[in-house]
């Protein structure tokens, strides 16, 4: 319930006969009992609708109470990020993560509502309370928790809900021969800016020398999909399960292919601000429930993601 559904204005109108001082007392005591019985009755009807959400979600009770009244958990998210987080033909958010955040807002009695930002400023958003967490297919890593990475000042804590690694994504039939990061040495290189994936080709990059890299880096997933599609990039460095997306549906299947291993696989993770324990360890509760009543590996099946599939929902597991 938001608080602007609790902020009621009543204008009561007192016509009192000021027709002696019995009247008086009698009107006055008349109004007395109405505010009470407005108040009573506000009071009870405030109780019925948390007693409801608390009796149709097993966790509600788990939440900070700002986040039962209010009934929203916004979420900052990158919505770019095909089958991750994208919009679909309605202009409406889509993906595994979403569809995540609406099995855990069954579970804890809230909607998780997104809100979509750049990528290296959904942490920042996140600590100056723009929104309450990020949702965004991001890695969870040491350097994120202790605000060490560019874009994650201030740090956060991590509620992790799935695991994948990087991939190699190349035109299709691989008319360069790349299979391994190495090979990328020479070439025109795609990656969005400040993921797992930038720092991985700046990696790299650094094991080249000479044969330099000629790197795209850019804001959103799609820009470097786009600049490997139009071949100004050789190659592109993003998520497995979005390499695997874009290799199985863009163009029917016809235009990329993913190369090489699976490379470093890492916990994603819900990020929560370092402030709000009770909200993360409300998360934490919640991902678990999922993951043992069975949605978890429906939206998975569903999104083909199974192999990102975690067993135990854990805090802080990256390194």
């Amino acid at each position: 319930m938001t608080a602007s559904t609790t902020r009621r204005s009543t204008a009561a109108k007192s016509r009192i006969a000021a027709v002696g001082a019995i009247a008086v007392a009698g009107a006055l005591l008349l109004t007395a009992c109405g505010d009470q019985t407005e108040k009573d009755s506000s009071e009870d009807t405030s109780t019925k609708k948390a007693d409801k959400s608390a009796s149709a979600a097993p966790l509600f009770d788990k939440l900070p109470k700002k986040y039962q009244d209010a009934g929203v958990i916004k979420v900052g998210s990158d919505i770019a990020y095909a089958p991750m987080e994208f919009m679909d033909k309605n202009n409406k958010p889509a993906g595994v993560d979403i569809d995540i955040a609406n099995a855990l807002g069954k579970v804890l009695g809230v909607e998780f509502k997104f809100e979509s930002g750049t990528f290296d400023q959904l942490i920042l958003n996140l600590n100056s309370n723009r929104q309450d967490v990020a949702i965004s297919s991001m890695t969870d890593t040491k350097e994120r928790q202790e605000g060490a990475s560019k874009d994650a000042k201030g740090g956060a804590d991590f509620v992790n809900y799935f695991q994948a690694g990087s991939a190699i994504l190349v035109q299709k039939g691989n008319p360069k021969g790349i299979e391994t990061l190495d090979d990328l040495c020479g070439l025109s290189v795609a990656a969005q800016r400040g993921t797992a994936n930038e720092d991985l080709l700046k990696g790299q990059q650094k094991k080249c020398g000479k044969k330099k890299i000629k790197e795209f880096i850019s804001d959103q997933d799609t820009d470097s999909i786009t600049q490997l599609q139009t071949k100004r990039a050789d190659a592109v460095i993003t998520d497995f399960p979005v390499a695997l997306y874009n290799e199985l549906e863009a163009g029917g299947g016809k235009l990329f292919e993913v190369v090489g291993e699976q490379i470093e696989a890492a916990p994603y993770g819900i990020a929560v601000s370092k402030k709000n324990p009770e909200l993360r360890d409300a998360l934490k509760e919640a991902v678990q429930a999922i993951i043992d009543d069975g949605s978890y590996a429906e939206v998975l099946k569903k999104w083909k993601a199974e192999s990102g599939a975690i067993e135990k929902a854990t805090i802080n597991a990256g390194k």
